[in-house]
């Protein structure tokens, strides 16, 4: 992993940036994210329309105002492409004194943004978009527990209370459109008195309701870009031959009633993840996502897609966003897209992927160390947990999910099936940290 930034990037990075000429510093925005977070990607401001409907304003961090094409700054970031983030730092993608400090939508800083701002109608429509470079202002730094605080006791001032009106809207949508949000309990590594624990960790409303401030925006990106005919997708191809048929058989497995009439979408938004066997077929579902990448395209030979959507809205972690930015950029003022801009967009792609590859095993593998160190000393005890996925042609190897601490391990070493969906007792073989990963037995 790089550790340091090269002294010719952070002298990049201390110029002062190319500021826009549109003032947008009159809007009150206020940013949502985890409290301890310093690069903010994204402000909003929500509004009620004089003739009905809403108005979504979004800024997002502007780094091409900081970026010089094909300098120092810009070569490192194309070598780092994502953040990535450990238990106790993070490897930034931009110098923190960027990512952290004069290019972050930080509380009462004025800074340049990519400013969007969608009109919706009362159903939560996009009905118009507009976008452009401003200066902006954000007002408070606000995070999901406290939004969600404010919001449930009725004291949130109406630009956050929209939040859930706008929020709840767009997810109407998506159930419309067919879409689906994987409710799956997520592992996490949590710092408490100086060492690490595990926890399992349930997105609240806020955090699905501000996801479909940011899904929006995507969306919208995607339009623009397709009508344009110049730009790159974020994609998921088609599950391979046999994927769904083995998600059928599944669910059979754990007796969950998956009607052929019933679609894939319906069936996901009917599970309650906190019952074991509905969430050892969620995690199952996970599979279909595999192959998500970037797709580009350019002088109107458009892709085929079937609901589009892009990554722009987080530049200070992720490499693809500022390319994305500049081509909405373009669009909507009829230019052609900046030449540095079209000859990266062909790289992007792989690149992206290894920076996904990259960051992937950064989480596994704290996590793994984590599960180890938690266990190294309890070889050999019994504990109670569920299991959450069996292999198809092993079934007596497969995943727990452990309840306390919060552990999906390796389980194997059984002379049956392992029942997947069902509770089991099993007992831990190895926890070795920095050697082996946990696994366990049956008991």
């Amino acid at each position: 992993m790089p550790e340091t930034f090269p002294a010719e990037a952070l002298a990049e990075a201390a110029q002062p940036p190319r500021l826009p000429s549109y003032d947008a510093t009159d809007i009150p925005l206020f940013t949502i994210d985890p409290p301890t977070s310093e690069d903010l990607d994204q402000a909003m401001h929500l509004s009620r329309r004089d003739k009905g409907g809403y108005r979504v304003r979004y800024a997002i961090a502007d780094v091409a105002a900081f970026v010089t094409p094909g300098g120092a700054l810009d070569a490192e970031a194309h070598r780092r492409v994502m953040t990535l983030y450990f238990p106790d730092e993070k490897i930034p993608v931009h110098p923190p004194g960027l990512s952290e400090g004069t290019a972050s939508l930080l509380p009462d800083q004025t800074c340049p943004a990519v400013l969007w701002t969608v009109d919706l109608d009362a159903d939560g429509r996009t009905e118009a978009t507009d976008v452009r470079r401003a200066l902006v202002r954000s007002r408070a730094k606000l995070d999901y527990a406290h939004v969600q605080r404010r919001i449930d006791a009725g004291t949130a001032e109406e630009p956050l209370a929209l939040l859930k009106d706008v929020g709840t809207l767009r997810e109407a949508l998506e159930i419309e459109r067919g879409g689906i949000s994987l409710n799956v309990p997520e592992q996490e590594i949590v710092e408490k008195d100086g060492t690490y624990e595990l926890a399992y960790r349930a997105p609240l409303p806020a955090d699905r309701w501000n996801a479909q401030i940011s899904l929006l925006t995507g969306m919208a990106a995607a339009d623009l870009m397709l009508a344009y005919g110049t730009g790159v997708l974020r994609t998921l191809p088609a599950a391979p031959d046999g994927a769904v048929g083995r998600l059928r058989r599944t669910a059979r497995a754990l007796r969950i009633d998956w009607p052929h009439h019933v679609s894939y979408a319906q069936l996901i938004r009917s599970l309650d993840p906190h019952k074991p066997h509905h969430a050892a077929f969620l995690q199952e579902c996970t599979t279909l996502l595999r192959g998500a990448g970037y797709t580009v395209f350019r002088d109107g030979a458009l892709p085929e897609v079937t609901a589009p959507y892009t990554h722009c809205t987080a530049p200070l972690r992720r490499l693809v966003d500022r390319y994305a930015a500049e081509i909405c950029l373009a669009a909507v003022a009829g230019k052609t897209s900046p030449e540095w801009v079209l000859a990266a967009l062909d790289a992007l792609p792989k690149e992206m992927a290894d920076g996904g590859r990259r960051a992937g095993t950064v989480e596994r593998e704290c996590v793994d160390i984590v599960e180890a160190a938690l266990l190294k000393d309890r070889v050999g005890e019994l504990f109670e947990g569920c299991v959450v996925d069996v292999q198809e042609h092993e079934p007596t190897v497969g995943t727990v999910q452990l309840e306390s601490p919060a552990v999906f391990a390796r389980i194997t070493g059984g002379s049956s099936r392992l029942p997947l969906g069902e509770r089991l007792r099993v007992r831990l073989t190895q926890a070795d940290p920095g050697t082996t990963k946990v696994e366990f037995a049956p008991a």
